[in-house]
């Protein structure tokens, strides 16, 4: 049987937790899941509940097992540090959301937070979905000499039926604002081009959107053979999530929200799909790793906290 602990089930632990039950019944494993939960008597997402094996406040629980062969940290950025000190060496491999902490801990030492040999993966989902590994495929030929890059929506939109003015997204100090809660850029664009030489960031709150928050950052990154451009808000009303490669023989558009990629040449390849799907192909490597001989991840705990001190824009 596998056993998996979830801590925090908001709206991402909650499509996790589905995920894994799914994935699991694919692949015949028996699956235990039990969620660390701050307060019993908040009301789960529908679905969750009838999920999980156990729901307790703290692991001394007789609920609790001793050691869980997984665990999702996916409770608020600024908890995950309390998270992952409470469940030190608790579970063979770790999933933990993005940002790995919040803005205010990227001097956090951390081998005070993880073992040696821990297994840990931090979420970066932009790299699994289909038109990204679309690009990974033809960027070899692409040679590019310019990036711009933009992730533009419209904050009281990302949760229907759900005030954006008490999610996390609108509070700094719950790790909210747009240039941590869009890691997912500069996430992918490290994947594509490694670390910039310099980088340059101005950020700050600008629209009339009733957060604390900032709601507007814009980058220009400087690589050895291009530069980036890296524009990210919450006040879009038209949703736009793209980045333009401008290349030696023409542009290439890799469209996320249109799900296609448009080659040099004109050429429009197709990847629509639903955005789980990312999501689902994210899981299943995460599975395949946490039983696999690797200890270092695709997106490791270091890795990480290097691209959450760039995306705030900290010179390397």
């Amino acid at each position: 049987m596998l056993t998996a602990l979830f801590i925090g089930l908001g709206s991402i632990g909650t499509r996790h937790l589905k995920n894994l039950t799914a994935i699991c019944a694919q692949r015949g494993l028996a699956l235990r899941a039990d969620a660390l939960r701050s307060d019993l008597a908040r009301p789960l997402r529908p679905g969750a509940a009838e999920l999980l094996h156990s729901q307790f406040t703290t692991l001394q629980d007789s609920a609790a097992l001793p050691h869980y062969d997984l665990a999702f940290i996916t409770n608020p950025t600024s908890l995950h540090a309390q998270a992952l000190e409470e469940i030190r060496g608790l579970a063979d491999a770790l999933f933990i959301e993005k940002p790995i902490v919040s803005a205010e801990q990227t001097d956090v030492d951390l081998a005070t937070l993880l073992p040696a040999g821990q297994k840990a993966y931090v979420a970066a989902p932009m790299r699994w979905c289909g038109t990204m590994l679309a690009l990974k495929n033809h960027l070899p030929s692409l040679r590019p000499y310019s990036a711009r890059v933009i992730c533009s929506s419209y904050l009281p939109d990302w949760r229907p039926g759900v005030d954006y003015r008490t999610v996390y997204s609108a509070h700094k100090a719950l790790g909210g604002g747009v240039t941590i809660d869009l890691i997912h850029e500069w996430d992918y664009l490290v994947d594509l081009f490694g670390v910039p030489e310099t980088i340059c960031n101005i950020r700050g709150k600008y629209s009339d959107l009733e957060i604390d928050s900032d709601d507007l950052s814009i980058y220009i990154a400087q690589y050895p053979t291009l530069l980036a451009e890296v524009h990210l808000d919450y006040f879009g009303r038209t949703y736009r999530r793209s980045i333009e490669l401008f290349c030696k023989d023409g542009s290439c558009v890799a469209d996320f929200g249109a799900g296609t990629l448009t080659l040099p040449n004109g050429a429009v390849e197709h990847y629509e799909e639903d955005v789980n799907e990312r999501y689902l192909r994210e899981m299943n490597y995460f599975l395949d790793y946490a039983a696999g001989e690797e200890t270092e991840s695709l997106n490791p705990p270091a890795t990480a906290l290097q691209v959450l001190k760039l995306t705030l824009g900290e010179q390397q």
